[in-house]
């Protein structure tokens, strides 16, 4: 049984790195969240949930924000987007099946909403009943209209001539990323500071991150952090991200990348960021689907693709994380 924590919590505000972003690598990270399935499924409002179980994190309010959280269903899955508080939301194991390690689940959108159950919860139940505490990562965004209507016409807009590819270097992908790479280091104080509570070991908190979701998770492990280990992961796995080459440093953690080869944005790019990897002698793991699309996440589909999830667990096994802490 995967236990709800209803307890809310506030915690101090985190530094972080400065980025550069530009247009055409936002409008991809935003299209990154898109399934490449049900594409015509029509964005519905609806209510927002309760979120009782949420922790916020006290990395202030995103400045200039004017627009309400809103929530939406498309694609089969839950939306939400004008986020300007963070949260995390754990989704911990049964205490008998908990075997120590946490992973942080940063969804995905593009910077302008969260796919908050394909990228999110339905990762984090799934990791749950594997023994594994998971915790979604509902981190703050860039603002969008505040009706829908609205909202969808400047999407329209946005797409009109087609998503323009990323620059090519990859740390212009990670522009305005200061307050989501604060909430990612917030996410992971906080799961230091209540390891004992949640029965997790501190050496063995990671991030999985897909599209949008996954240039976060990149950002946090590859930015300086002047609060030293406790806010980096001890492992990541980026879920169709950007494969450009990066600089790697030598203590850079274990890293799994799943990708599909008819991924519309990253599909085409290369493999630098895995080569990056290896001739820094970091461990990798990359597996490259045949068909998949882009934003497959947890959805049911008949490619390959949807194997990702066994892949990931298999991999953290192999590391030995899936098995009680010592």
């Amino acid at each position: 049984m995967i236990r709800e924590i209803p307890k809310m919590l506030t915690i101090p505000s985190m530094g972080c790195a400065r980025f550069r972003l530009t247009a055409a690598a936002v409008t991809v990270a935003f299209a990154m969240a898109t399934p490449s399935i049900a594409q015509n499924d029509a964005m519905t409002p609806v209510t927002a949930p309760a979120q009782t179980e949420a922790i916020v994190l006290n990395t202030g309010s995103l400045p200039d924000a004017t627009a309400p959280e809103a929530w939406h269903r498309q694609y089969g899955s839950l939306f939400v987007r004008n986020v300007s508080v963070a949260t995390l939301t754990p989704y911990l194991p049964d205490p008998n099946k908990a075997n120590g390690t946490a992973v942080i689940v940063a969804p995905g959108g593009g910077f302008r909403t969260l796919s908050m159950e394909n990228e999110g919860s339905d990762v984090a139940r799934a990791l749950a009943a594997k023994g594994v505490a998971a915790f979604v990562l509902k981190y703050r965004l860039n603002q969008t209209p505040q009706d829908m209507a609205s909202f969808e016409r400047a999407m329209a807009a946005m797409f009109s001539a087609g998503a323009a590819r990323p620059p090519a270097d990859p740390q212009a992908m990670f522009a305005n990323l200061a307050p989501q790479i604060a909430d990612a280091r917030a996410a992971l104080s906080l799961i230091h500071k209540r390891a004992h509570e949640w029965h997790v070991d501190p050496q063995r908190i990671g991030m999985i991150g897909f599209s949008a979701g996954a240039m976060l998770t990149m950002a946090t492990t590859l930015s300086d952090s002047p609060e030293g280990n406790d806010t980096k992961p001890a492992f990541i796995g980026t879920i169709y991200g950007p494969l450009k080459a990066v600089s790697v440093p030598n203590n850079a953690p274990p890293l799994f990348i799943a990708l599909a080869a008819d991924d519309p944005f990253f599909g085409k790019d290369g493999f630098g960021l895995i080569d990056s990897w290896r001739a820094a002698k970091r461990p990798v793991e990359f597996h490259l689907f045949e068909q998949g699309g882009h934003g497959f996440g947890m959805y049911p589909k008949t490619t390959t693709s949807t194997g990702w999830f066994d892949e990931f667990t298999r991999w953290l096994d192999m590391h030995g994380w899936l098995k009680p802490a010592q």
